[in-house]
């Protein structure tokens, strides 16, 4: 009875091993082949497939890829990028539109009419109420003097508004960054944790080879045998995980690379040694304040807001305009006409009495959304500053992680070797070398992902104080 429960315990600790990104990915494309392994049996012991996890196809070349090389192909290719980028551009094109209204502006016209010589228009019109046939050109135009700095205040608007989706482009641009180093180090985590299970298939495969040698010698039971078999189909499944998680995320990094098709990588860890702990948190915040630019583009939409409500105001001032023409009529009637040509100049002031409060309302939502914006500001430095404080806390941690882990996987590896020698020699049961080889397992896996956390960590801490790429 006690020797079933130990079986149960022993199967119940292997499975807790096997983490939850690897038990269960979440990436739709990742299609790894699973291949049925041999039950096991004492006279039929489990073989590892050599190619169940990976199908027989012709060996290609990978290309090697850094974390650098994935952040230059993220930004040369995400299409978030390009989209940032063109609505930057659209907002140059918006300041030119502003800006129009203080350039003159040139009409030209043709005009052919043939009429009834000297009668007059009697309803629809105050101008020009007598008609004659004639044919005629010429060209129009008109200067805006001074609008009492509506044209201005417009102007102003529409260059920080491109400012702020200059600064918003920036942040697309940090935010591509982020995403593409978390795909490359969670790709070199899943790698690192295949190697961790191909190890420990290796491992048992070994051990169970040994007891089922000692077994067929009749010097170990066969419920020794069933041990060794039982944790070499625990180690075999843990691959298979290991292995459809692995591809899984390089399909997701292919995505942030922006490529359509898969393209085979090798990827290339270049931060060998273990990064130093995080800076200061006061420095890091005050950094963050100052050059996060999703901050920075928000801060430019509130001065804009600021300019535009300035402009709508503006519109219950006059304007003061220059207007003029001059043309000619080579086909006319010479009894009407007392010259060929025809010239003059203006000045033109409109003044707005009353429009039903348009232009009140108009300003008075423009400026109640500029206050909005400030609030809106506020609410951002204050999630900044919490992101921050939680991204170094957790790189911290993550940091302190790597001693704790490593001074673990060492212990790990003592017990290990301390059962596997004590069994030999016969000292102990298969229950305590099983034990040791999960135990082993488990600080090889925790220790692995201590360091790809705290690069990922590091990650989010550059990416929450605004670091430019």
């Amino acid at each position: 009875m006690r020797i079933a429960h130990n079986l149960f315990s022993i199967a119940i600790l292997s499975a807790s091993l096997i983490p939850h990104g690897l038990a269960q990915s979440t990436d739709p494309r990742s299609t790894a082949p699973v291949m049925p392994v041999n039950p096991p049996s004492s006279s039929n012991p489990p073989i590892f497939p050599p190619s169940a996890a990976t199908p027989a196809v012709p060996a290609v070349p990978a290309s090697p890829l850094t974390r650098e090389d994935a952040e230059r192909m993220a930004l040369a290719n995400n299409p978030r990028v390009s989209l940032s980028h063109l609505l930057a551009l659209a907002q140059h094109q918006v300041v030119r539109q502003s800006r129009s209204a203080e350039l003159p502006t040139l009409t030209g016209s043709l005009t052919a009419q043939d009429a009834n010589e000297a009668s007059r228009v009697s309803s629809g019109s105050l101008s020009a109420s007598r008609l004659f046939t004639r044919v005629g050109g010429g060209i129009n135009f008109s200067q805006l003097i001074t609008d009492f700095g509506r044209t201005t205040n417009l102007v102003a608007s529409s260059k920080l508004q491109e400012r702020a989706q200059q600064a918003s482009e920036l942040a697309t641009r940090e935010d591509i960054v982020l995403i593409a180093d978390q795909a490359f180090y969670n790709a070199l985590q899943a790698q690192a944790l295949l190697q961790v299970a191909e190890q420990t298939v290796r491992l048992r495969q070994t051990t169970q080879s040994q007891v089922s040698q000692l077994t067929q010698n009749k010097l170990r039971s066969t419920l020794d045998l069933t041990f060794a078999n039982v944790n070499l189909s625990q180690a075999q499944l843990l691959q298979l995980d290991a292995q459809n998680n692995a591809e899984a995320t390089m399909a997701a990094l292919d995505e942030v690379l922006g490529l359509d098709h898969p393209v085979q990588y090798s990827l290339v860890d270049t931060t060998q040694n273990t990064p130093p702990p995080p800076p200061d948190e006061l420095t890091l915040l005050d950094l963050a304040v100052r050059q996060r630019p999703d901050l920075q583009s928000l801060d430019l939409t509130r001065q804009s807001q600021e300019k535009f409500s300035h402009a709508q105001r503006d519109q219950m001032l006059p304007t003061l305009s220059a207007i003029g023409t001059v043309g000619a009529s080579p086909i006319r009637a010479d009894q009407y006409y007392v010259s060929s040509w025809d010239g003059a100049i203006a000045a033109n002031v409109n003044i707005p009495i009353f429009n039903g409060f348009l232009y009140s309302a108009q300003a008075k939502e423009a400026k109640l959304r500029a206050q909005a914006t400030v609030q809106q500001t506020r609410q951002l430095k204050d999630r900044i500053v919490r992101d921050v404080q939680t991204a170094w806390l957790d790189a911290n941690n993550a940091f302190m992680r790597l001693g704790v882990t490593a001074q673990l996987l060492n212990q790990a590896n003592e017990s290990l070797g301390l059962a596997q020698t004590r069994y030999k020699l016969g000292l102990s049961s298969i229950v305590e070398l099983s034990q040791a080889q999960l135990q082993q397992t488990e600080a090889e896996i925790t220790h692995t992902n201590a360091q790809y956390q705290y690069r990922l960590t590091l990650a989010a801490l550059k990416f929450q104080t605004g670091e430019q790429p």
